[in-house]
């Protein structure tokens, strides 16, 4: 009995959880760092709407797939399932938003409709992890770190400061990701142009912090990234997943580091 259900479990899984290990964490660290500086009701529920919006691309996209070639697979009632769960989920966050933000929140999120429109174009061809459906999402997600420090009554400088951030260090790690795993690989991979990126993201973190736009303990966390990508280089490439758990505890690194500047004005 137990080996009969193993295939379902599977299955459910397989259409239930999105397989980007990236991009968890694109969607978990503006969550994270936005809640960190405004904690309030809204902000919740922007952080379920994001949650939920990327749990759903996975389901919704399977079932539109399916419709497509006009056809009923085992997933399909299960994409179903799953897309109406999380959309439903998804309107409940945007409700507890709307009616408790204490401000305006709207703009950052409106400004990200075009990269997201990109993403979603790349995504309907299967080709979503193309570089620059990956990073126009990345960069996009970034907004509701804003939207949430917006919504809980922060200005719109801190809230501002906290994207440009997340999108220095996503557009950093993006280049290092997929440099890994092309020399994993064994395919033609340009570990300069990696390093190249991250320098540019060092620079424009340490000349945004000294105009005091952004944290300068956002460059304590660059340097440590661009240190520790330099060093991965001279290394042996590892298989994608430890890639992945690397660049989320960068993530987590950076959440931190934001929060901190923010807190204590450095």
């Amino acid at each position: 009995m137990q080996a009969a259900l193993t295939p379902n479990k599977n299955l459910i899984k397989s259409v239930a959880v999105p397989t980007e290990h990236g991009g968890w964490g694109f969607t978990m660290e503006p969550v994270l760092l936005g809640l960190l500086v405004a904690h309030d009701a809204a902000g919740w529920g922007l952080g379920l709407l994001a949650l939920m919006g990327f749990m759903g691309r996975h389901p919704i996209k399977l079932l539109l797939s399916d419709l497509r070639r006009k056809k009923m697979f085992p997933r399909t009632r299960y994409a179903l399932m799953f897309a109406a769960l999380y959309v439903t989920l998804g309107a409940v966050g945007f409700w507890l938003a709307v009616s408790q933000a204490d401000q305006n929140f709207w703009l950052p999120l409106f400004s990200v409709v075009p990269l997201m429109a990109v993403q979603l174009f790349f995504d309907a061809q299967n080709k979503g992890r193309n570089l620059l459906p990956e990073l126009c999402g990345a960069v996009a997600m970034g907004s509701v770190a804003t939207a949430i420090a917006l919504a809980g009554g922060e200005s719109a400088e801190v809230a501002y400061a906290l994207w440009m951030v997340l999108a220095v260090r996503s557009v950093t790690s993006i280049y290092f990701a997929r440099t890994q795993v092309l020399r994993a690989r064994k395919q033609e991979a340009k570990p300069q142009t990696s390093v190249l990126v991250g320098l540019l993201g060092w620079f424009a973190l340490a000349l945004l912090g000294s105009w005091q736009i952004t944290p300068m303990t956002a460059v304590v966390a660059m340097t440590l990234l661009l240190g520790y990508q330099v060093y991965a280089f001279q290394r042996p490439p590892v298989p994608a997943k430890v890639v992945g758990w690397g660049q989320m505890a960068f993530g987590l690194l950076f959440v931190g580091c934001a929060v901190v500047g923010v807190q204590t004005g450095i």
